[in-house]
């Protein structure tokens, strides 16, 4: 008798699992655009951000590329008259 109540059980929880897969399905589905709509969001985030670094770059080259350009010579002066390493 136990054997038929454990079937009769699973029988009942069948029956409630498909009559509530439409449910789960769409409650999926909804998941789903919302993850979908949140990655377009972080993206467009994202670009928007590299505009604004490319952006800032461009405005501030005036400044950087000539303080570039005399870090790079005094590295290679340096360079160029540094004492020889110590041999060990």
């Amino acid at each position: 008798m136990k054997t038929f109540l454990k079937l009769l059980l699973l029988a009942a929880l069948l029956v409630v699992a498909i009559k509530l897969s439409p449910l789960l399905f769409f409650a999926a589905l909804a998941g789903l655009l919302v993850a979908a709509g949140l990655g377009i969001v972080g993206l467009s985030l994202l670009a928007v951000l590299a505009a604004v670094l490319v952006a800032l770059a461009a405005a501030l080259s005036p400044i950087w590329i000539p303080v570039l350009a005399v870090v790079g010579l005094v590295h290679l002066w340096k360079r160029h008259h540094a004492a020889p390493a110590p041999a060990v």
